[in-house]
């Protein structure tokens, strides 16, 4: 695949993300003002045991079918391709129905003997329905990928999350008068009614090209089928290995979960103050850390067939182009939206949830710098995958999480810092495991960076950037309030540091080539003198 073909399928799903992560944080402000900190608690701590379970369907079979369907036509059969789909889509359905009926029959179990929040049920039983529904979503996703579609993976993420969005906070509504514990379990029921208008949509689109994809599977006369049983043995070396990595981050958050409410109370809070604390880390402050990271993951789903078909063929030289390219435009991302995060912090919080405490603002200052580690993790993650060689970013992240345990406990329980200390502990995990990441996707590809246009190019930019921003909110903070003085201030940071990336060249006429509709972009920029 040409280089501009996957920055093209990345730019795609970046703009689907975004637009995923814009209904999310749509979904979680007017949430949080319906339900407060307590109700975002409780719906917090149904999350990380629902995201394990769906780890472990979703997390590396998209990735591994993807990687195999992009293998099969690039050796030029297609109808191989279209085998892995349909029996990567009978896997999910059975892990689909087992997901479900544990979470169904465990909720109880592990809300009350596993977190200790017993508030939390039918928030977590809401949720078991969508493990059903979205391992269906994730194979036909992961062969559309795979086909270097990302088209129906893209719109199936907005319908996904418009269907949770609207009605999962009408249910929160409706709710509310029976207990914020009910409220926070409709929002959670939100998931499986996206699981279900997601899916149903990528379906419909599939059925809609079905004629012409089975059109490309007639057979060489040479050319046998695969049997079944070696697809499984594929699809499961390249997705156990995935699957691990991802549930290791959820198994750490409901063990998080535990350490952050006990130590909480060990250190003097009462049970609804550290429910509160927590919702006001998971669910108010970790919202806008996971927003800016939704541009990364796309480019590093883009990444993985990639890497893999240019592997396939041995060409190394394109294999290191595309990796500076990647690293490149992530830490273009995740460095200023960390940066805008910590000195915007306290003004950010008050702008979206004006009924919390002070506190809030303080843990996303804390929690900012996540946001530039988790957005190289990822990149780094997906270089590595593409490769062959899952197991390193797993093993690297589950050095990371088991840092983040220890940093956790210890800093938790310091009066002080309190749930701040585990706002730390999640900057250090990923800090650690994207060190790690890099020093392999070093030592596999012999990606040599360029230091100037990598690194000192982006934070030249973004120190003028972060003071700008500062100093803009000062002098308006008094004169137009608080939210009109923050969004000035993003605004007048955005445009000074883009402005200051094309004035460097940090961002160059390739670049905008490789984006559609970029060419134009670029002859707006230079007639306005912007760019060279």
């Amino acid at each position: 695949m040409k280089k501009e073909t996957f920055l093209k399928g990345a730019f795609i799903l970046g703009m689907a993300g975004l637009v995923v992560k814009v209904l999310g944080a749509f979904f979680r402000i007017p949430l949080g003002i319906i339900i407060g900190s307590e109700g975002l608690g409780y719906y917090q701590v149904g999350y990380p045991i629902f995201t394990l379970l769906l780890s472990f369907s979703t997390q590396g079979f998209p990735t591994a079918i993807s990687k195999l369907v992009s293998e099969k036509r690039a050796k030029g059969n297609p109808g191989g391709a279209h085998k892995v789909f349909r029996t990567s889509f009978s896997i999910l359905l059975g892990l689909g129905v087992i997901g479900s009926l544990t979470l169904g029959f465990g909720a109880h179990y592990l809300v009350t003997k596993v977190v200790q929040s017993p508030n939390a049920y039918y928030a977590v039983l809401a949720l078991a329905p969508a493990l059903f529904f979205v391992p269906l979503l994730a194979a036909f996703r992961g062969y559309f990928q795979g086909m270097k579609n990302m088209a129906p993976t893209a719109i199936s993420q907005v319908v996904e999350q418009a269907g949770r969005v609207i009605l999962g906070l009408t249910l929160a509504v409706v709710l509310l008068n029976r207990g914020v514990h009910y409220a926070a379990a409709g929002a959670a029921f939100g998931a499986t009614i996206g699981g279900v208008f997601g899916l149903s949509v990528i379906s419909i689109i599939y059925l809609r090209h079905k004629k012409r994809i089975l059109a490309q599977f007639d057979r060489l006369p040479d050319e046998q089928e695969e049997p079944t049983r070696g697809i499984i043995k594929d699809l499961v070396t390249i997705a156990v290995p995935i699957t691990i990595g991802g549930a290791v981050m959820p198994l750490i958050n409901i063990v998080d979960t535990m350490i952050v409410l006990r130590r909480l109370q060990a250190i003097g809070f009462t049970y609804e103050e550290a429910n509160s604390l927590f919702g006001q880390l998971t669910g108010m402050a970790a919202t806008l850390v996971n927003l800016p990271q939704v541009l990364t993951v796309a480019l590093a789903m883009s990444m993985v067939p990639v890497i893999s078909e240019s592997k396939t063929r041995g060409d190394y030289d394109t294999i290191r182009a595309d990796t500076q390219s990647a690293m490149r435009v992530s830490i273009m991302i995740g460095l200023p939206a960390a940066i805008g995060l910590a000195v915007l912090s306290g003004p950010i919080m008050q702008l979206l949830f004006p009924n919390e405490p002070a506190s809030v603002g303080e843990i996303l200052f804390f929690l900012s710098l996540a946001v530039l580690f988790l957005t190289q993790l990822q990149t780094l993650t997906g270089v590595l995958q593409g490769l062959g060689k899952p197991f390193i970013p797993v093993r690297n992240l589950m050095i990371g999480a088991g840092t983040k345990l220890v940093v956790t406990y210890v800093l938790t329980g310091v009066p002080a810092l309190n749930v701040r200390g585990a706002a730390i502990g999640t900057v250090v995990a990923y800090l650690v495991a994207a060190v790690l990441n890099f020093i392999d996707v070093k030592k596999y590809t012999g990606t040599k960076f360029d230091l100037y246009q990598t690194f000192v190019k982006p934070i030249v930019a973004v120190i003028f950037m972060g003071v700008t921003v500062g100093v803009t909110y000062a002098q308006l903070s008094g004169i137009i309030g608080n939210s009109l003085a923050t969004i000035s201030a993003i605004g007048i940071g955005a445009v000074i540091y883009g402005g200051i990336l094309l004035k460097t060249d940090a961002i160059t006429q390739d670049d905008f080539d490789l984006l559609p509709g970029g060419g134009k972009i670029s002859k707006v920029l230079k007639k306005a003198g912007l760019m060279k």
